[in-house]
């Protein structure tokens, strides 16, 4: 194993351990509060600052890993998110319901700006790693970010089922001291593992200089919004709402929600071989991004013509509508995790990508609060149509991105 390949193999098992306690810590809080008898509007208001910090996260977190190294920035999200999990476990039952919602959006915004920090550095350090690998050849990025994203999913999937089970084992406070241990050796390894210095560049000077990206970065970040919003808006609260009201059990649709996380990242990983590869890099996933959104809008349409139409057996054909909408939103994703690598600038690839995943970061923050909202408004069929909108504007949007490198951006397809 060569220095690039044992530096992706680093950042991606640190990766997958703090991913695993960030799925176990979403059901952990679920879980928990839905016990105390917290309302579907007010579990999702409880992830909201969790989502709206990782928007600057990203921007800033962007900026540090250029400026002060992609290592260090990894090694800050873990201590974040340490300090989120100790912050949690100082909850006293004895709290009035206000003061224990706060606190807990408190932490959770800790937590949020944990994982994006995290996000930021181990997504740009495959760019960094993969320019010190160019001999293994064309396709070899999105490979690499394919990989570390479906696998990143997947674990997540694992975490959802994780947290349940600490919750029911060791108690909501114990569970959160487990995690915290779990990453204190993480963080353990990525010191004494990674170079300090890795993908440390010549950093922006000012705030207009930080947001002037190439229109790839700009159009993609743009759909991004769009893609996550329109998954957020039905999945966070409507779905599991829905399949609760008629019928299923809490650990039924948890355990739904873990399995359709782990296929999705499965199905994530697996993009390399569903999209056709281009030479360039460009001509034939640009395309594929768009193709793949229109069919991706198509699902939440017909789900919402089957509520409208009051079919039979309505939960099951949503679920597997959602399997379908699955498979789609993976190879979206994954084939915008790559673009924004292709498109990135060489010398501040990690500013790009922390300016592309605020935007995803935006896109939560609105699925998240539109989950609540148009749920309550109009349940399920609401939410689908909310999602059939964004989806069709992130279509839109991907019509527009380029099909070309500006002349400035390194050749690294």
């Amino acid at each position: 194993m060569n220095q690039a390949e044992r530096n992706y193999a680093i950042v991606t098992a640190a990766y997958w351990g703090f991913t695993l306690t960030d799925g176990a810590l979403r059901m952990l809080v679920l879980l928990h509060f839905y016990r105390l008898g917290y309302s579907p509007f007010t579990l999702a208001f409880l992830f909201l600052l969790y989502e709206a910090a990782g928007v600057l996260a990203n921007l800033i977190g962007g900026w540090l890993a250029t400026r002060y190294g992609i290592a260090r920035m990894l090694t800050v999200g873990l201590v974040t998110q340490i300090v989120g999990f100790c912050l949690l476990s100082m909850l006293d039952p004895g709290w009035t319901a206000a003061m224990s919602v706060a606190w807990v959006v408190l932490a959770q915004g800790v937590c949020g700006v944990a994982k994006d920090l995290t996000k930021t550095a181990s997504k740009s350090a495959i760019k960094v790693t993969q320019a010190q690998a160019k001999e293994q050849g064309a396709g070899q990025l999105f490979k690499w970010v394919a990989w570390l994203t479906g696998s990143k999913n997947a674990m997540k999937g694992v975490g959802f089922f994780l947290g349940g089970v600490l919750l029911q084992i060791l108690g909501f406070q114990g569970a959160l001291w487990a995690m915290a241990g779990l990453l204190a050796l993480v963080l353990l390894g990525v010191v004494a593992s990674l170079p300090p210095m890795m993908g440390k560049s010549k950093a922006s000077k000012s705030a207009k200089e930080l947001f002037a990206k190439n229109a790839g970065i700009n159009g993609l970040a743009a759909a991004r919004v769009a893609l996550f919003g329109a998954r957020d808006v039905w999945f966070v609260v409507g779905v599991p709402v829905f399949l609760y009201s008629v019928g299923w059990t809490f650990t039924m649709v948890g355990g739904f929600v873990a399995a359709w996380t782990i296929g999705y990242g499965l199905v994530q990983a697996l993009a390399p071989a569903i999209v056709r590869r281009s030479e360039d890099g460009l001509s034939h996933e640009v395309p594929a991004a768009r193709w793949w959104s229109a069919v991706l809008a198509l699902v939440p349409m017909a789900l919402a013509g089957a509520v409208v139409a009051q079919v039979p057996h309505l939960e099951w054909v949503v679920v597997g509508g959602l399997g379908l909408f699955g498979v789609a939103f993976a190879v979206n994703s994954s084939v915008h995790s790559y673009l924004v690598l292709a498109y990135a600038g060489s010398e501040k690839s990690a500013e790009d990508v922390g300016f592309y995943y605020a935007a995803n970061a935006l896109g939560r923050f609105v699925g998240t609060l539109m989950s609540g909202l148009l749920y309550q408004w109009g349940g399920l069929l609401y939410a689908l149509l909310g999602s059939a909108v964004m989806l069709v504007v992130c279509w839109l949007i991907t019509l527009y991105l380029p099909t070309q490198k500006p002349a400035a951006i390194e050749h690294i397809a």
